[in-house]
């Protein structure tokens, strides 16, 4: 990887503030309503920008909290725990903090202790606005809510920090109570995880460069994904790991995604890979929506 590229994502994954998450007045907030209210933004583009999202959802998508299997008393909590935050408020006061005029929240996590009374959650902090880090600290949706949950409960926040393909299995393994990762309520990854109800409707996005104009005129998924699966395998399509963005390209019956014929290039976050769309080693990134924004947001407004 590039000087470069190494010195951006540094300052992507720093810069909380400016990623704005749609905080700037003049772009529409994305959805934040639990499951049944939507997801939409309108993505405004420039001639000055070096990347674009589409505004076109690709899948729709709900997301929830992967519970230990072998704690059905801790699933019945997180599911309490959303109706009480979704009812109360709090759950769209988290939301504002990204999406609205609100300030991120940072949350500190306390080492894993056996001998304590401790929620250890894993996840994967390069998710923002989800889940994300500024120094020693984390940030994100995922991570206000996992603070509040843990002090409903009374214990002490651990905050595990792995790849995204690791999040599911170390629940599994018992190595960790919780996934809070922007995860997506899939069957294959039941084997692993308890699901609680969700909270967070979802979609994936197409990322291009700021002076292309090829997808401009559609209106729909069908007629984006016509004009990617024309490609072949020339045209090379960044993905987070383990994400949806990834099933999308390389077909998943279970979500009922077909192959594309492009060549799937898989990286550990979507900063990276829209980094390399910028360098020219891609020729499009397709992550979820509100990833998507809060990473083309931040990029537009250093310059790169």
């Amino acid at each position: 990887m590039k000087k470069t590229v190494a010195l951006i994502l540094t300052l992507v994954m720093s810069m909380t503030v400016l990623a704005g998450c749609g905080s700037d007045s003049n772009n529409t907030n994305t959805d934040t309503k639990p499951a049944g209210g939507g997801s939409a933004q309108t993505e405004e583009t420039t001639g000055n920008q070096a990347l674009k999202v589409i505004d076109v959802d690709l899948s729709s998508e709900q997301y929830a909290f992967g519970v230990d299997k072998d704690q059905p008393e801790l699933l019945q909590q997180a599911n309490d725990f959303i109706k009480e935050i979704v009812a109360n408020g709090e759950f769209d006061r988290i939301c504002n903090n990204y999406f609205g005029d609100g300030t991120p929240e940072p949350v500190e996590s306390a080492t894993e202790d056996e001998s304590k009374d401790q929620l250890v959650v894993a996840t994967n902090a390069g998710f923002e606005p989800f889940e994300y880090t500024k120094g020693d600290k984390y940030l994100g949706i995922d991570m206000e809510i996992a603070k509040k949950f843990a002090e409903k409960l009374g214990k002490e926040l651990v905050i595990a920090n792995m790849d995204f393909d690791a999040v599911c299995l170390s629940v599994g393994q018992h190595k960790c109570d919780i996934a809070m990762a922007g995860l997506t309520i899939k069957e294959s990854r039941k084997k692993y995880v308890t699901f609680t109800d969700s909270y967070y409707n979802a979609s994936q996005r197409l990322i291009v460069k700021g002076d292309n104009t090829e997808f401009d005129s559609m209106k729909d998924a069908d007629a984006v994904h016509a004009a990617l699966a024309g490609k072949d395998s020339r045209v090379k399509i960044g993905v987070q790991n383990g994400t949806t963005g990834k099933m999308y390209c390389e077909g998943d019956d279970e979500a009922g995604f077909e192959k594309l014929p492009v060549t799937c290039v898989g990286y550990k976050n979507g900063s990276l890979a829209c980094q390399d769309l910028i360098n020219g080693n891609l020729d499009y990134v397709i992550i979820d929506s509100a990833p998507a924004k809060c990473i083309t947001d931040a990029l537009n407004k250093m310059g790169v």
